[in-house]
């Protein structure tokens, strides 16, 4: 086994004594909102051996509509035919990976979960980790044999933003916002139409679940850092929220880290939130 399947991340140099034996399947998840295409021409420069692309638009999403955010949830049972081209089953071990310390493949490492696969890991440090542990890149795409994959819906790892608003009216759900301070308090905002949050929303960047190397900090630091705000709150009662359902998830993960299992993601977030005059908006520090 390539990984330890209690943890939600990989250590690159494990993933290096490991990833010759083609067991386990690799994706790549690079991506820019700027350049929609860019993660993709990088990938075909260079990726860790046996990766396959997994593009945020067009694999990871389904279309946008007049009601959703910017990246809503495919739907189930494309997203399984497409891992199943893929050479993914029920027992494969997934690994993914960007370049940006997991705030990317962090979206599929959630989205494998949501249809009821386990063995997934985030490659720890991303591919500045590999290669410093000594791991190359190549460009070869492989060409892996189909298999089965059979997608169990978990319904309860994510909450609509219908949903959210019932849930914040009773007092029911503490939502962590994991967008930098600027965009969470209105300051700049260059990617959605309306700059702010959440009203009650508490702002926990992704970037501080962090070390300088960019390593998720300690198991009992991150546990610190959540249980700071959400107190005696159960997991269960926390969602994750960002700009459109992606980078929320790494908050989410962290939480895993830390022991605080159950947390949902807000998959609609902040550019879902604002399609609708009726919901409230907050701007400034809370």
């Amino acid at each position: 086994m390539t990984f330890n399947p209690t943890s939600p991340i990989i250590d690159p140099k494990i993933l290096l004594g490991q990833i010759q034996d083609g067991e386990s399947r690799l994706f790549d998840c690079r991506f820019s909102l700027d350049e929609p295409e860019l993660g993709r021409a990088r990938y075909r420069e260079g990726h860790l051996p046996g990766a396959l692309y997994a593009h945020l638009d067009e694999d990871l999403s389904s279309p946008v509509t007049p009601r959703s955010g910017r990246h809503p949830l495919p739907d189930p049972q494309r997203i399984a035919e497409w891992l199943g081209q893929c050479g993914v089953s029920s027992e494969t071990e997934v690994i993914v990976y960007d370049d940006c310390n997991g705030a990317l493949a962090g979206r599929l490492w959630w989205m494998l979960r949501w249809l009821g696969h386990e063995r997934v890991a985030l490659l720890e440090g991303g591919m500045q980790a590999w290669q410093a542990a000594g791991g190359a890149l190549t460009t070869e795409i492989p060409a892996p044999d189909p298999r089965h994959f059979e997608a169990h819906v978990r319904d309860d790892l994510w909450i609509t933003t219908d949903a959210l608003v019932a849930s914040l009216a009773d007092g029911g759900v503490s939502v962590i916002d994991a967008r930098p301070p600027e965009r969470y308090r209105g300051d700049v905002e260059l990617i959605d139409t309306v700059g702010g949050h959440i009203p009650g929303a508490i702002n926990l960047p992704l970037t501080d679940n962090l070390d300088m190397d960019g390593r998720f900090l300690p198991a009992d630091r991150l546990r610190a850092r959540f249980v700071a705000v959400i107190g005696e709150q159960p997991p269960t009662a926390v969602a994750h929220s960002c700009g459109s359902g992606v980078t929320a998830c790494h908050n989410l993960l962290a939480m895993e880290l830390a022991g605080l299992s159950g947390s949902r993601l807000h998959v609609g977030s902040w550019s879902e939130w604002i399609r609708s005059p009726e919901r409230a908006l907050a701007t400034g520090a809370g």
